[in-house]
């Protein structure tokens, strides 16, 4: 990575008080673009600092530190602040004037009730980008409902888009970081609108919506057709050219080619199956090949007899498009993954030399990514406090009080 880039959200002032992921993972998405994160955190600290396990896996770090809070809170100053107070409220108002977007997802009535909402903040800073995440939308009967990723999962569909029987969420936070992604597209656009038209506003983005704008080509079918295209995966409901196969070495490859008949042909031909192109029971008048599980089952045969990468050579060197299908353990030694930075090395204070997830998009003239690793609860306490012009003697008198610590 280039150091003499500027990353393209520099001079950017983000304020965040939120907690878990879909919220802050936002707030951390601005900062891998170069904003300037403050997070505000009560004595207590964001739950996702102590957020070490689900089911069997285990997130800890070191004692009262967990990866979960790594992954959504990195590139960030930590302000531990009681903005319950009245001193607490004013240095929060402080911030609040200097900064150009407000991050929370606190529910609808918390955020009126702790007076951060847009109607309070908004006479503050009318520049202010106010940025809510919420579970279910900010209207309707569920305005104000908490939610987490597997809730947003399951109302929108998503937990059977694989066409089973039973419901399959997907591991882990997916959702949390869609939406994620989804807040961090909507601050980057409310600040275009003001660098326009000079006006501020609020933007709300919910992990109902988020998931049902991932399946905008599944909502769009069902609602113009009436039917589920949530079909079972099924290799049998596929040709050869839209599916996978086992290899002699165990691991699987995967092909999808569109439009088939030019591609069937070749893959015949590769495969030393040359004889199925003359067979009307396996490929049609147009030069497809008939869906049918006699086929798979040849296809299956021919493909354990070579390993996925010699396959892989003879399919990709001929112009045919296949992928090996890879665990998200092989993604870190991956040469295309680290020659795009897709993973990247970093340098982290307790878990030393470790790959990080890259940032996805390329800049010709900017950097962006992880710069910094998340914060100790309170570690920018007396940094953010100088800055906002307070003494080193009024810095003690407010951790006496307990008002930040």
């Amino acid at each position: 990575m280039d150091k003499q880039k500027e990353r393209p959200l520099a001079g950017i002032k983000v304020v965040e008080y939120g907690v878990f992921h879909a919220g802050p993972g936002g707030g951390a998405i601005l900062g891998d673009l170069g904003a300037d994160v403050i997070k505000i955190e009560n004595a207590a600290g964001d739950p996702l600092r102590h957020w070490t396990s689900v089911a069997s896996f285990d997130f800890s770090i070191a004692e009262n530190e967990s990866l979960m809070h790594e992954i959504s809170n990195r590139n960030k100053k930590a302000l531990c602040l009681d903005i319950k107070t009245e001193k607490g409220k004013a240095i929060f108002h402080q911030l609040i004037r200097e900064a150009d977007v407000f991050l929370t997802n606190l529910r609808k009535s918390t955020k009126e009730k702790l007076g951060i909402d847009y109607a309070t903040l908004s006479k503050i800073n009318p520049r202010i980008i106010h940025a809510n995440v919420s579970g279910f939308g900010p209207e309707g009967p569920m305005a104000d409902m908490g939610a987490f990723d597997p809730l947003g999962q399951a109302w929108s569909g998503m937990t059977f888009i694989t066409g089973t029987d039973h419901p399959a969420l997907t591991h882990i936070g997916l959702l949390d970081q869609t939406t994620a992604i989804t807040l961090s597209h909507a601050v980057i656009t409310a600040l275009f609108v003001r660098e326009r038209k000079g006006i501020g506003q609020a933007v709300h983005i919910s992990l109902y919506g988020t998931a049902l704008w991932m399946q905008y080509i599944n909502l769009m079918i069902t609602n113009t057709f009436s039917v589920d295209p949530c079909i079972p995966a099924d290799r049998n409901h596929h040709s050869p050219l839209r599916n996978a196969f086992c290899c002699k070495d165990a691991r699987w490859v995967i092909g999808t080619h569109h439009p088939e008949n030019k591609y069937w042909g070749t893959f015949c031909e590769l495969t030393g199956q040359a004889a199925l192109l003359v067979d009307p029971r396996y490929t049609d008048g147009e030069s497809k090949p008939v869906k049918s599980t006699e086929l798979i089952d040849i296809f299956d045969k021919v493909f354990a007899q070579r390993t996925s990468i010699e396959w892989m050579e003879i399919l990709t060197g001929a112009g045919l498009i296949f992928a090996p299908i890879q665990k998200i353990s092989d993604v870190k030694s991956d040469p295309q993954a680290i020659a795009n930075s897709y993973v990247t090395p970093f340098k982290h204070r307790t878990l030393g030399d470790i790959q990080m997830p890259g940032y996805p998009i390329q800049f010709s003239a900017c950097d962006a990514g992880t710069h910094t690793a998340a914060p100790m609860l309170g570690e920018h306490t007396d940094e953010i406090l100088t800055d906002l012009g307070y003494s080193t003697e009024e810095i003690a008198r407010l951790k006496d009080k307990d008002i930040v610590r």
